[in-house]
């Protein structure tokens, strides 16, 4: 019974993963493509841990963790681009 919840529930987020990529590439604004970018890595880091329990190992906690940081400086990096133009300012 669990193991089937867990594979509709991996289903159900490969769905929301496929409609987060088709945001992200025809997205109409580019916050609009920040935030589906953003909610993409959120949902790999949820699919890689429901991936962990099936198969009963913590093989890909480090990958959760890179995933999770790589996504958060993303974030970041794209959204102050957007509101100043540059990533990186000098002082």
């Amino acid at each position: 019974m669990f193991y089937m919840i867990l594979t509709i529930v991996l289903v159900i987020m490969s769905i929301s993963l496929f409609v987060c990529f088709i945001r992200t590439v025809i997205g109409p604004t580019m916050p609009d493509r920040i935030i589906a970018l953003d909610a993409f890595g959120i949902n790999l880091i949820g699919f890689i841990g429901i991936l962990m329990i099936l198969q009963e190992t913590v093989a890909y906690s480090e990958v959760i963790l890179v995933i999770s940081i790589l996504a958060f400086i993303g974030t970041i990096a794209l959204s102050k681009f957007i509101e100043r133009g540059v990533v990186f300012d000098r002082d």
